[in-house]
């Protein structure tokens, strides 16, 4: 062989074991991970569209973008459903939103209540439905709109204003219990999965602005001397009181919050920080101590939007994945995953190499994707990459043990019978209440070979998870015997310790 041979030789058999190992690691199907979207309403971002203010263009459009993501394996969708002290729900002191009828204050046309359409729907698909509030805007720069009752209006004195807008202040004790009282009311009145907010706390710093909260550090400081630790100590209350609330009200409600992706930067004064260089933090910018309030165990999850490469100088992606995985405190770590920028210019293998590094690096819990528009209208072809390989398989979400840990009953009478078209047909009868009161939510069905044993652990194995309990096996082999296992799961998805079990044969079926 010539020495130019040699390396081409060389050169091709690596380039096979990088792609054999790539699509090995793509292939491997996960039976727990959680997958989601933010749907985003500000400024019509994902939904509804622009100008569409009528209700049943609105309710068949929120359709098409579940089905979507149903198609893609997703089991949750995050709903922005206050965007500035406005909502998109009927059971709220608040006014309707512009972004939804046009006018802030207006209803909807014809009358529905959004929120419940929306987690009804989601819900029938089998998706957790998550309420997503921002927390500090109460007008935007260019407001088109602003309701006589619009709490601006009504109580200015609870307003800063910096850089173009109004925000709450958080100093003042009634603001905190204002937008407590903003989320008992959708725990209370709506079917919601969880409570979600984004990373707006106070502000992100603009140059030249000053916020101005002296006076109700002076009013207010409780004698913390430094207005930068007090301002810290406001955004803990919030969240505290947020989270007793829903605890007293719900308890299986979840709470979570996405903030920007750096708690702090590593330094001396600092060694909790990750090895990053942040221009700005979570914790000295925006006063929000995040990391506490995952160790003090107020959220139940954490969804850092780690919107960076690989490659990024200062804050690589792999770096700050690595550091929130060993700053969880045993809560659940979804990544923010900022696939927008596929548009702006990232490179189309920078998703899928996140999305593999999280599953053999840091074990998280999965991703959330920013924003429901980037797969649903297929940047970079990512969406078709998420159902070609990484959720070409169902999967479940993972459970919360410090929230319920007590498992279902299983399902009971499992039968098979093919239909006209030689179709194995399945249903199965819902399991007792659980010693908790817990009644079947789902259900997921597993299909193994004849004469296999039966192993719950294979996600591959895992072919349906739905509520319906029945269902049809269209892709099983005509002429080839199989053992069906259904298990149960409760609202927080803890899975039956039992199942229910059958097994056909060709030409007849058998129970077991």
């Amino acid at each position: 062989m010539t020495n130019r041979f040699i390396q081409i030789f060389f050169f091709f058999c690596l380039s096979c074991s990088g792609c054999n190992a790539q699509n090995s690691a793509l292939s491997k199907p996960q039976k727990y991970e959680f997958r989601a979207a933010w749907i985003a309403t500000v400024e019509n971002i994902d939904w509804p569209k622009r100008g569409q203010y009528n209700s049943e263009l609105q309710k068949q459009d929120f359709i098409r973008i579940l089905n979507e993501h149903k198609k893609s394996n997703l089991n949750a969708v995050f709903v922005q459903v206050r965007d500035a002290c406005d909502a998109y729900y009927a059971k709220s002191t608040e006014p309707w939103s512009e972004f939804l009828t046009g006018q802030q204050g207006k209803f909807p046309t014809p009358f529905y209540d959004p929120l419940n359409f929306m987690i009804e729907e989601a819900h029938n698909r089998n998706l957790e439905f998550h309420a997503w509030l921002n927390l500090n805007r109460a007008t935007f720069k260019k407001s088109r709109t602003l309701a006589p009752d619009h709490i601006s209006v009504t109580k200015p004195e609870w307003m800063l204003v910096y850089d173009g807008q109004k925000l709450l202040n958080f100093g003042i004790p009634e603001v905190r219990k204002y937008i407590t009282d903003v989320v008992v009311q959708i725990v209370k009145n709506y079917d919601v999965d969880g409570i979600h907010f984004d990373d707006y706390f106070y502000p992100y710093e603009v140059t030249g602005e000053v916020l101005k909260d002296e006076e109700t550090f002076k009013k207010y400081n409780g004698g913390i001397k430094n207005i930068n630790e007090w301002r810290r100590s406001n955004t803990d209350s919030l969240i505290y009181q947020i989270s007793d609330a829903i605890k007293k009200i719900k308890p299986r409600v979840k709470f979570g919050i996405s903030p920007f992706g750096v708690w702090r930067n590593f330094s001396l004064k600092n060694p909790d920080g990750s090895c990053t260089q942040a221009g700005l933090t979570s914790y000295d910018n925006l006063y929000s101590d995040t990391r506490k309030w995952l160790q003090q165990g107020w959220i139940d999850y954490i969804a850092p939007q780690i919107y960076f490469e690989h490659a990024h100088s200062k804050i690589p992606y792999n770096e700050l994945a690595l550091w929130w995985k060993d700053n969880t405190f045993g809560k659940h770590l979804y990544i923010g995953q900022g696939i927008y920028k596929i548009k702006a210019g990232w490179s189309l293998t920078e998703a899928p190499k996140q999305i593999r590094f999280n599953r053999e690096n840091i074990s998280s819990q999965g991703s959330i994707f920013f924003s429901s528009r980037s797969l649903t209208e297929n940047y970079g072809g990512f969406q078709d990459t998420l159902r070609r390989n990484y959720y070409r398989f169902p999967a479940l979400i993972p459970a919360m043990p410090w929230k319920d840990s007590i498992p279902p009953l299983a399902p009971q009478k499992l039968l098979v019978l093919k239909n006209d078209k030689g179709i194995p047909v399945l249903t199965w009868q819902p399991g007792e209440k659980a010693v908790d009161d817990d009644l079947n939510n789902y259900y997921a069905v597993y299909r193994f070979e004849k004469g296999e044993k039966p192993d719950l652990t294979k996600a591959e194995k895992l072919i349906y998870i739905g509520k319906l309990n029945t269902f049809e096996d269209t892709v099983a082999e005509k002429f080839r015997g199989y053992i069906y296992c259904v298990t149960s799961f409760d609202r927080l998805h803890n899975e039956s310790e039992d199942y229910a079990m059958f097994t056909t044969e060709y030409g007849y079926e058998s129970s077991k």
